[in-house]
């Protein structure tokens, strides 16, 4: 399976924009063959051809085998090596500049840096997790993207207080927990066993919970969960019981409506939830769902459809998203 999946790159718009980037990897020789029209023409790529994604607006599409590690374009972090599936919950979030932002289990930062680039580093992330060895590398990387405007705290994103006056702002949470790995594709030929049940009941739990908590932070009005496992009881399961929890509170919306790969029939509405694989979306295995605030006293019918085919354009029709600037002391990044 992992010879299949393409090597994608992820264009760093806090540094350069995707034309510069195309013209860049053109003049070291690689041959640029436009914008894909379908899945199997990223799956035909060969040698050092490269096309732009057909569903994400800043990702570049390469032959599996392409190595840009010691790229100048990539050790200067104006191209970030991100799995496409990776890009979508920081895609799917969509915030508006200005936004305040919780990425509540961050480590290594790539989706941190997406959901900086996005914001075009105005407003401000609070990043979290509980790893010190991962926070540092994340620090680094954040560094090298030129990445602004992000707290990063080595803390159990459960220990963090929603009642607390600085986080009063927070309207956008992007919770991507500690999973089983089981949609992750091996590049060598190392296969993972298969989790035991005990762990995966453990796993659930801890989802569960740390789905609750991000939950209950008081300004928030959407979230998006996601995992890099193929397991229903890590995904599909563990947004029912957050729905169940909370009542008429949250509702999922329907993310990425063109995406072809959706959840699993786990319970009424879970297709609005989407999956990715090597074999139907030519990613890693990957979960997303999308979960909204109900505004108080509208029916759910009545509500916009929030998962728009591309959440940057017009995001400022989305109201009272972009709060109007304060006067705020800097919090550098630590």
């Amino acid at each position: 399976a992992a010879s299949q999946v393409p090597r994608y790159v992820r264009v760093n718009t806090l540094k350069t924009c995707v034309d510069d980037v195309i013209d860049f990897f053109k003049r070291q020789g690689y041959a640029y063959l436009g914008k894909a029209a379908s899945v199997e023409e990223l799956k035909a790529l060969s040698g050092k051809k490269f096309m732009l994604d057909l569903h994400l607006p800043e990702l570049l599409v390469f032959p599996s085998q392409t190595d840009l590690h010691d790229n100048l374009l990539y050790t200067s972090g104006h191209i970030i090596l991100q799995d496409k599936a990776s890009c979508l919950p920081a895609f799917l979030l969509g915030p508006v500049a200005g936004s305040h932002i919780i990425d509540a289990c961050a480590a290594p930062g790539n989706k941190t840096s997406h959901l900086a680039a996005i914001l075009k580093n105005k407003g401000h992330i609070f990043a979290f997790d509980v790893d010190p060895k991962r926070v540092a590398t994340m620090n680094t990387l954040l560094t090298r993207a030129g990445v602004t405007g992000c707290q990063l705290a080595q803390q159990d994103f459960l220990t963090v207080d929603p009642r607390d006056p600085k986080y009063s702002r927070v309207t956008h949470i992007l919770l991507d927990p500690s999973c089983s790995g089981s949609g992750m594709v091996t590049r060598g030929p190392v296969e993972e066993a298969a989790p035991s049940a005990e762990r995966l009941q453990a796993l659930a739990g801890f989802q569960r919970r740390v789905l609750n908590h991000a939950l209950s932070f008081p300004a928030l009005r959407r979230l998006v969960y996601s995992t890099c496992s193929l397991h229903q009881e890590e995904n599909e399961d563990v947004v029912q019981a957050a729905l169940q929890e909370w009542g008429s509170a949250f509702r999922l919306v329907t993310a990425f409506p063109s995406w072809p790969c959706r959840g699993l029939a786990a319970f009424s509405g879970a297709e609005s939830c989407l999956r990715a694989s090597p074999a139907e979306t030519l990613t890693h295995g990957f979960f997303v769902a999308v979960l909204e605030r109900c505004k108080k006293g509208a029916a759910p019918s009545s509500l916009p459809a929030a998962a728009k085919e591309n959440p940057q354009p017009g995001e400022e029709t989305e109201p009272g998203a972009a709060p109007k600037k304060r006067k705020k002391k800097k919090q550098p990044m630590r």
